[in-house]
């Protein structure tokens, strides 16, 4: 269970800061985000070695998309494909990404919950696996703070989310310009969790499994009208309460970010 929240300020210089922690099996192996995709150029995206997609990239026009497994869906499955092929596919359409995802067979894939979000725009397209459904929703994601889980976007029955949005909406937020983020890398690196002695329901999740919290990213977008300004990555390649967060080599390509989903 994958944990994203945003806060979304319309009008802000930064009017949009992501937050993730990835959630997987830690045996899976994994690269920190890059241009990894010779036949992708303008995404920026870390990648999973297992599938070759990715859980969270960004593209030079400054579209991020990242993927949720929903409850009860971890792992691949036999004739599906893999979910992590929706964040390529979604950074490969700079121009309209909602909609050219809107219309998705979802038969397709195990079930998830995709986001996507621009300067301007904000959008979950959820995956349930309820029968008779073929199509992802499409849901606006509000202005403020929101949070992801793999149980929906502000789901009310989630401990994780109960806990941590109050907390994350409370702290101060992460300020680019002057390379504050402390608070917001101290919530993600939090292993208090939500529902008492579950270690699943903290942001930073450690189980005897193997389950847990393998990296984290810090994602910040700046207003269009901001020329020359670029977005920032930080990004803990591991738990975040052992790894340190660093800033992501963005590298050629981004040019002025414009209004794209």
């Amino acid at each position: 269970m994958c944990s994203v929240i945003l806060l979304r300020r319309p009008g802000h210089a930064w009017p949009l800061i992501v937050a993730a922690n990835r959630d997987e099996m830690n045996n899976r192996p994994w690269l920190p985000p890059a241009r990894h995709w010779p036949d992708r150029p303008e995404v920026v995206a870390g990648k999973d070695e297992l599938a070759d997609g990715s859980w969270c990239g960004l593209n030079d026009t400054g579209v991020l998309a990242a993927v949720l497994n929903r409850e009860g869906s971890l792992g691949p499955a036999a004739g599906k494909r893999s979910r992590g092929e929706l964040v390529l596919e979604a950074l490969d359409h700079a121009d309209a990404p909602v909609e050219a995802l809107s219309d998705l067979d979802t038969r397709a894939y195990r079930p998830f919950n995709l986001l996507l979000a621009d300067n301007r725009d904000a959008w979950l397209l959820e995956h349930t696996g309820e029968a008779g459904r073929n199509r992802v929703r499409v849901t606006p994601i509000p202005e403020g703070v929101s949070m992801i889980t793999a149980r929906g976007l502000n789901a009310a029955d989630c401990p994780r989310t109960r806990r941590y949005r109050p907390l994350f909406a409370a702290a101060p937020a992460p300020d680019p310009e002057t390379d504050h983020w402390a608070e917001w890398e101290m919530l993600l690196a939090s292993r208090v969790s939500g529902a008492g002695d579950n270690p699943r329901e903290a942001m930073c999740i450690v189980t005897p499994q193997g389950f847990e919290t393998t990296s984290s990213s810090l994602i910040a977008l700046p207003a269009m009208d901001r020329a020359g300004v670029l977005p920032r990555w930080r990004f803990a390649a591991g738990r975040p309460d052992e790894a340190p967060f660093l800033d992501v080599d963005l590298g050629r390509g981004f040019g002025p970010i414009s209004p794209t989903v």
